[in-house]
């Protein structure tokens, strides 16, 4: 194993330790203390009608990977889309690309991601303070692109409060020997009277990654003897890559309310692992501003308003020469209200407008440049009933265009338009402070996306000609889901159980054709579907129970997580692709004053049930560790960590990835770093 940065980190990292000795135990926290930005009021967790899970402090530092799909990929009902170590977006519950929105801050991350499964999200994970997840529709406050979940990352680069100090931050550096890679990390924020500012940066280099075996699956190889590629084993070809990403903010902050603006930059070139002399160099520079109003009038809690404005541009090299470029320029703006109770009512209303216009220039171009736009406006509202019921209910309009731009390679000018509605309807039953029960429901139209109305040419993400259809009509869905949660005793976690039924499902179906380059055809055609399934959470406190909600910093507890999700085309019965299969997963988790240490096995069942052109993919057993020390010394706190990654060095696959057959998950692995705040 060829770990000569890693080596060279490992003595840095420790070091740091003698510059801090004192240590003190923190106060513990509390469940409820938990707040979620991504719902209508800032509930908190246990609160919501839909299940909700928020990664942040140490959960978020052990969980860290190089991407967002890799990151969240152990929590229940998410998995990733895996397109190797540089690109990888959460699939929630069977469900990817357009239909989870990925937000920052609240407002979309505005780049090609969702696009294309080789288009990198345009942001590190290691840059974001705390990552909240719903899963199932969140259509009523983030659009039909919501269906099927939403991801919002947040960080302070527009402070919302005074800060109170000239300075305070923190730094980090972590390295890891499965790809040989470093990453690095800063943040400093400070402030005076009302003024405050916000600086960080961050930098990641990585290698090619290290696989157990032969990076083309048994399966592929017995199909496929005598391939060339079938040689390749223990280094995964061209899956290096190289990020740097900065943001700088300033605010003013008064009794009633706040304003600011934001400055970032993120750039990254990485290989591709489907095309081994294909790279992508990444170039996002975007601008936020936020802003709100407390108490700005009679009945009425806060005026929040938002709004980021992106020019993104990558383009795909071939070797040394330049390929297609891709370009997004738009913006994603906001303004919610959120009033005090009007009779028995309180909730949140708003607008939203977003623009966005993709264009694809070079050879493989496989969509002409089209502009899509849409206005929205939304309603959320709570009322509680007597007797720990709470009902709640919103209602989303969405006006959306789709235009086309005249292109040789694909015809005239071309325009659809869509006016779409979108409601939930939920009630929360807390019959005392232990339990929680929770159902849902919601009705979603989804307009189809311009990549599913206009694609026309070859797309090496799904090595596929894929073929648009500018008839498709609105997709639609009706979900419900179940919850039941308990927050209190020696045991706690909740139960979900969930169904989604689709009228005119869009998916990319093959038509049995072969392109003139020798790929088979695939179209974007409407059917109907269903996914059904279930997930479970619970932890077993082994040194006592949880009282009041309140959790014991030092704990050692049993978690035990698990996920199952069904999804048929309902005209054929046929499963559709890309499912994940069953996933379950079991951890011992230790905290005894500054010292903390976790044990996890992470089982992923066979999958059988495929679709047609698509192979079962094998079980897997991985197993993972990892040992921190906080040491505190006035008002500076170091984290050290050390991570054992698959420690068995077991060849997995994730069956939701495109590349399942050709790119594995890492080998094994160690991952070491250094947290200071100060």
């Amino acid at each position: 194993m060829k770990i000569p940065r890693f080596l060279m980190f490992v003595p840095a990292a420790f070091l740091a330790a003698p510059l801090v000795s004192a240590q003190t135990a923190p106060e513990a926290p509390e469940l409820g203390e938990i707040t979620v930005s991504a719902s209508r009021l800032g509930a908190d967790v246990s609160d919501l009608a839909q299940p909700v899970t928020v990664l942040e402090g140490r959960e978020l530092l052990l969980n860290l990977e190089a991407t967002l799909g890799e990151t969240l990929a152990k929590q229940p009902g998410v998995r990733s889309t895996y397109f190797g170590p540089a690109s990888s977006r959460p699939v929630i519950r069977g469900l990817d690309g357009d239909r989870i929105r990925v937000l920052q801050n609240g407002l979309n991350t505005i780049d090609a991601s969702a696009t294309s499964f080789d288009h990198a999200v345009s942001f590190d994970p290691v840059s974001v303070s705390k990552i909240e997840v719903v899963r199932g529709p969140a259509t009523v406050l983030f659009g039909p692109n919501a269906i099927g979940g939403v991801v919002n990352v947040t960080d302070n680069r527009i402070p919302s409060e005074r800060i109170g100090e000239w300075v305070r931050g923190s730094v980090g550096t972590r390295a890891s020997s499965a790809d040989n890679g470093i990453a690095s990390d800063f943040e400093l924020e400070g402030g005076a009277g009302g003024f405050a500012w916000h600086l960080e940066g961050y930098k990641r280099n990585i290698e090619e990654l290290e696989i157990p075996g032969y990076a083309r699956s048994k399966r592929f190889r017995e199909a496929n003897p005598g391939a060339p590629e079938n040689d390749e084993r223990d280094r995964l070809e061209n899956s290096w890559f190289n990020t740097e990403g900065f943001s700088a903010g300033t605010s003013y902050v008064w009794d009633g309310g706040y304003f600011g603006l934001a400055y970032s930059g993120f750039d990254t070139d990485y290989g591709s692992p489907a095309e081994k002399e294909v790279s992508i160099d990444l170039r996002q520079r975007r601008w936020d501003f936020h802003g709100a109003f407390y108490e700005p009038f009679r009945g009425f809690r806060e005026i929040k308003y938002r709004f980021a404005t992106s020019d993104y541009e990558h383009t795909e090299f071939e070797g040394p020469d330049p390929g297609t470029t891709f370009t997004n320029d738009g913006y994603d703006g906001r303004v919610e209200l959120s009033h005090e109770k009007w009779g028995p009512l309180q909730g949140t209303f708003g607008y939203q407008t977003q623009r966005s216009d993709f264009e694809a220039v070079g050879d493989e171009k496989f969509l002409p440049q089209v502009l899509t736009k849409s206005h929205s406006a939304f309603i959320f509202e709570e009322m509680e009933l007597s007797d720990g019921w709470r009902l709640e209910g919103g209602l989303r309009f969405d006006h959306t265009s789709a235009a086309a731009s005249e292109d040789v390679d694909f015809g005239p000018d071309r325009e659809r338009k869509f006016d779409t509605l979108s409601g939930s309807l939920g009630v929360v039953f807390t019959p005392n402070d232990d339990y929680t029960i929770a159902l849902s429901s919601s009705w979603t139209e989804r307009a189809p996306t311009y990549q599913e109305l206009y694609a026309g040419g070859p797309h090496v993400a799904t090595g596929a000609f894929e073929v648009g259809d500018d008839g498709l009509d609105t997709e639609k869905s009706l979900g419900f889901d179940l919850s039941f949660r308990k927050v209190t005793g020696q045991v706690t976690g909740a139960v979900t159980v969930f169904y989604n039924r689709f009228n005119d499902y869009i998916g990319l179906f093959p038509t049995g054709g072969v392109s003139v380059d020798g790929l088979p055809i695939f179209a974007y055609q409407s059917t109907d579907a269903e996914f059904f399934g279930a997930e479970l959470e619970a932890t077993y406190h082994l040194l006592g129970p949880v009282v009041a909600g309140e959790v014991a910093e030092d704990h050692l507890d049993l978690e035990l997580r698990a996920d199952y999700v069904q999804a048929n085309d309902r005209k054929t019965g046929d499963p559709l692709p890309r499912i994940s299969p069953f996933h379950a997963s079991a951890a011992l988790d230790y905290k005894m004053g500054a010292f903390g240490a976790r044990l996890e096995s992470v089982f992923s069942a066979h999958q059988a049930e495929t679709a047609d052109n698509e192979l079962p993919t094998d079980s897997y057993v991985m197993f993972n560790a990892a040992i921190s020390y906080t040491i505190t010394s006035g008002p500076v706190t170091t984290d050290l960590y050390i991570k054992g990654v698959n420690l068995t060095d077991e060849e997995a696959r994730e069956h939701t990835s495109f590349l399942k057959e050709s790119v594995p998950l890492s080998g094994r692995g160690v991952v070491a770093g250094v947290k200071v705040n100060f």
